[in-house]
Order: structure tokens, then C-alpha cells, then sequence
């Protein structure tokens, strides 16, 4: 087994420096908390999270990741799964290393998740699927600064059934210890208003956990999401909205915007925090 998988992306969807990132991670989610989102206690089970370039999405995730920043010291391992980008496959894939680095340093891949997994014929290690993908490591910094020394369960989501990443979930769902992050980013290149309109549909859907499956034109990570949906309903968790944009908010011209959200699940005991 190849003992870590290096970062691909560092400089290019995020700062290539450490101390440059961890003072732009850090004002992300010092602008999050600002915001007052991150007030809500104690933290969500799962969250849904984009994973553009942070000069587009980043303050729409740390909206989502400064939720979590309570469960530091108590969560001590991250479910992450995000759509492929870069390899078509079948089932899901894990990526066959001991740990993921970026600039801020290593993470270390779950090994007892991994084994929990092994039973399972959706799940196979494929390293080439993790090789160049964008979607899991450009949520490792925030992971990294917001929860400390936590260990990973990467799974990059290919071709897969909703139930069979269900399944994946239910295995890993684990106590207060383990928390969920789904890494997606909305619609793709629409003009502003429409892309607006598709966006809020969309999370709408989520919201109401609606029975019909997402579509890929309405997120990339619309694979992971289908399967997370009837595990977070089945858990009574509780759908909250915590940021929405798209990139003609943030860095880029309003033709072809892509969209963003942030949506936390919380368990039965935070009620006062749903919907």
C-alpha cells in the first residue's frame, strides 16, 4: 500500500502555502462565525459542503464547516465522500493509502472504516480514481483546521446507486465520534437568475428529503447526496439551509454561474436547530 496520497490540487483550487492556507481558512471561517450560523449547539451529524476553488465557494463551506468547529475533541473521524471528476467507474472508491496530505500536513485514512467496508462489492480501493480528484481534498483544509487530528474515510462516488452509498453510510454511522460530509457543488454554467432559481429548487428538495432522486444537472454530487438523504430521514435527522450562492456572487461573471450550498443535519437532541 502506497503510504500517502500527495495533494494535486494545492495552488491552484486553494493556496499551495501552508501559512498562506491556514490564514485563509482561518478568515473563512472567522467570517462564518460572524455570520452567527455557527452559534446553533451542539454540531450536525452530516453536511452537505461545495468544493470549487475557495475564492468561489469557500465562505459558502466554511459557513457549513464552522458548525462542526464544537465537535472539536469529540469527533474523531470524517465519513467524506464527492462525485468523481476526473475517472468514470463503477460503486465507490477508496484510495488504497494510509493517509492524504496538504500543505497544512497529513490525514490519516481510517483504517478500522476501511475493514468495515471490505464486505461490502461496491466498495474497492482504486487509487487512480483518487489521483487527480479535486472534491475530497479541497475539504481536507478545512477538516485539518476546524477539527484537529481526526482520521478520514475518503470515498470518491462513481457510478453507484443510491442504496448501495446508503449502505456505505450505514456502516460508517458510528456515535457522536463520526460525523458526514458530503462534498458537492449545485447547478452548472446557467446564466445567473436561472441558475438561481435551479439552486433554490434544489435545495428545496433536500429540505423536504422529496423522494425523487437529484440529478447530476442539479449537482455533481448528486450521487452521494441520493444515498445520504434516506440514511439522514431514516435517522430523524433535521435539514437545516445555513449559506447558498453561486460564483456570480462571489468571483466570477454572471453568464455561466456554478452554485453552491451549505446543509447541515442535525440528530434528534437539536431540535431547537432544524427546520
Amino acid at each position: 500500500m502506497k503510504l500517502v496520497r500527495p495533494a494535486a490540487v494545492a495552488g491552484m483550487f486553494y493556496p499551495g502555502k501552508a501559512a498562506v492556507l491556514r490564514a485563509e481558512v482561518e478568515r473563512l471561517l472567522a467570517r462564518a462565525e460572524q455570520d452567527g450560523e455557527a452559534a446553533a449547539a451542539p454540531w450536525p451529524k452530516a453536511i452537505i459542503v461545495p468544493h470549487a476553488g475557495y475564492i468561489y465557494s469557500g465562505t459558502v463551506a466554511a459557513s457549513g464547516y464552522a458548525l462542526l468547529a464544537k465537535g472539536r475533541g469529540h469527533i474523531r473521524r470524517v465519513v467524506l465522500l464527492g462525485p468523481a471528476h476526473r475517472l468514470p467507474f463503477r460503486g465507490l472508491a477508496l484510495p488504497g493509502v494510509q493517509a492524504m496530505q496538504t500543505p497544512l500536513g497529513i490525514v490519516a485514512v481510517d483504517q478500522a472504516g476501511v475493514e468495515a467496508l471490505a464486505g461490502l462489492p461496491e466498495v474497492r480501493e482504486m487509487p487512480a480514481a483518487h489521483a487527480q480528484e479535486h472534491a475530497l481534498e479541497v475539504q481536507l483544509p478545512f477538516i485539518q483546521e476546524v477539527l484537529g487530528d481526526v482520521s478520514i474515510v475518503p470515498l470518491v462516488v462513481g457510478d453507484a446507486r443510491p442504496d448501495e452509498v446508503a449502505q456505505v453510510l450505514e456502516k460508517l454511522w458510528g456515535g457522536e465520534e463520526t460525523v458526514i460530509i458530503i462534498s458537492s457543488d449545485l447547478s452548472h454554467y446557467h446564466p445567473y437568475a436561472e441558475a438561481r432559481a435551479i439552486d433554490h429548487y434544489t435545495v428545496e428538495e433536500i429540505l423536504r428529503f422529496d423522494p425523487t432522486p437529484i440529478d447530476h444537472e442539479q449537482a455533481c454530487g448528486a450521487t452521494p447526496i441520493n444515498g445520504l438523504l434516506p440514511v439522514a430521514r431514516k435517522h430523524h435527522l433535521h435539514p437545516r439551509l445555513v449559506g447558498l450562492c453561486n460564483s456570480g456572487d462571489t468571483a466570477g461573471p454572471r453568464d455561466a454561474v456554478v452554485g453552491y450550498a451549505a446543509v447541515a443535519f442535525y440528530g434528534e437532541s437539536h431540535d431547537h436547530a432544524g427546520t
